[in-house]
């Protein structure tokens, strides 16, 4: 957004037009134009980054060389969310079967923003019963915000209620990364599994 009391040079007003021109155009693998049905950010999005967060499948901490020559989608949620994370994994894991044999080729990681409820049992169980590929990450509280302020997703805390209960409130930004670790698109919970399925295949077989 631009300041209205502050004058824009010329300068900045060519990089500005260079960066959106560029971020419009469709990355090219192989020699031919590809067209993503998500966000092509690859200009903007950091490259992957997990902070030695545990794997709910192992228990010990991961890196973002771990899963080097895998697509890798990121998504932050938690398993007390009652609508928009398990729809938004539902989405995830239609697109990978969707794929079939070449969805073993992607990983979705699941990391909680509610890592107090989301003990590494409960993601396990609850990221596997949407798909084999889906690994929960736990990270603590440090670790939580420097991914999330990476990433640039936002997250906070109701109000507990009587019981103990509270919701967070999270960004719902889907996340993906090519197999060297390069961030290269992004969606949403309104992306649709097939659009999402169309542009990971794009990313393995290019």
């Amino acid at each position: 957004m631009i300041s209205r009391d502050r004058p824009v040079s010329m300068a900045g007003m060519v990089v500005s037009a260079a960066l959106a021109l560029l971020l419009a155009l469709p990355l090219s693998g192989c020699g031919k134009r590809q067209h993503w049905d998500m966000g092509n950010v690859a200009m903007v999005l950091a490259n992957l980054k997990l902070f030695h967060m545990l794997s709910a499948d192992t228990g010990k901490p991961v890196r973002a060389s771990d899963f080097r020559g895998k697509v890798v989608v990121v998504y932050f949620g938690y398993t007390h969310c009652p609508d928009v994370c398990p729809l938004t994994m539902s989405h995830l894991a239609a697109a990978i079967a969707d794929l079939g044999k070449l969805g073993r080729q992607v990983r979705i990681l699941f990391v909680t923003v509610d890592p107090a409820r989301d003990t590494l049992p409960i993601l396990k169980a609850y990221t596997h019963a949407f798909s084999a590929q889906a690994i929960g990450i736990r990270g603590t509280m440090a670790q939580l915000v420097a991914a999330t302020k990476l990433y640039h997703v936002a997250f906070s805390y109701g109000k507990k209620d009587r019981y103990g209960n509270y919701v967070v409130h999270h960004s719902a930004s889907i996340l993906v990364f090519d197999q060297q670790g390069d961030g290269r698109l992004i969606g949403s919970d309104l992306t649709r599994p097939e659009s999402i399925a169309h542009d990971l295949r794009q990313l393995i077989v290019r």
